[in-house]
């Protein structure tokens, strides 16, 4: 379970009947079936990057379905995992917009270390089924997290990537943060406006601008 200031936000929802029942259907589906991330990653966005120390959310859907690659973070895999074509266009947009060096690796911890919220709306996935546990109680749960991080009384950045993500921002209703929304980065939808869309140095120069100390983005080779 979660240990930092997430738990008395979201304990509200742990008693909740969705909640117990999202609990049991991903206690069997671990039994039953093979389930990423591993369970004891499944929190990790949050673990990491409490909401005291949150500074900009980046909103994925569902984790990685292939082995080795999900490991609680959005976009991220652990080092020694191929780059998903995702963060290879993530990687190509960084380096345009800010001239951050491509990286070896996809490990995304040091943003989520700095404040970068790296959540996905859905936390588990069947192996090889992409959004096979849409729709089981998740989005219930994270909407949750995004409304509580919609509260914070200081300015954040939610950096919402294709159509899923956007969705969200109807719930959004907190003037003093910045909504960037743009397509995803997928292969399939990253020519339609996420290339160029230069969501890292936007986001640094609004923290600055609030006096707030800008994110690293870059990723170093390991």
């Amino acid at each position: 379970m979660i240990k930092n200031d997430w738990q008395t936000f979201l304990e509200p929802e742990f008693a909740k009947t969705y909640y117990r029942e999202l609990y049991d259907r991903v206690n069997e589906e671990y039994k039953a079936e093979k389930i990423y991330p591993p369970a004891e990653d499944i929190f990790n966005a949050f673990e990491l990057t409490p909401v005291s120390k949150v500074k900009a959310v980046i909103l994925g859907q569902d984790p990685y379905h292939e082995p080795g690659q999900a490991h609680g973070l959005s976009f991220s895999v652990k080092p020694g995992i191929d780059i998903p074509p995702s963060l290879v266009n993530i990687y190509k947009e960084l380096n345009s917009d800010l001239g951050c060096y491509i990286p070896n690796n996809g490990y995304l911890r040091k943003w989520a270390d700095q404040g970068v919220m790296l959540l996905n709306t859905v936390l588990t996935v069947r192996a090889h089924q992409a959004n096979s546990h849409r729709g089981i109680g998740w989005e219930e749960f994270t909407d949750a997290a995004i409304r509580t991080l919609d509260k914070v009384d200081r300015p954040l950045v939610f950096i919402l990537w294709g159509r899923p993500a956007q969705m969200k921002a109807s719930m959004l209703r907190n003037p003093k943060h910045l909504i960037l929304k743009a397509p995803h980065p997928s292969p399939l939808s990253a020519y339609r406006g996420f290339f160029g869309s230069k969501p890292f140095s936007k986001t640094n120069e609004f923290l600055q601008a609030h006096g707030i100390e800008p994110i690293d983005w870059q990723i170093e080779n390991i």
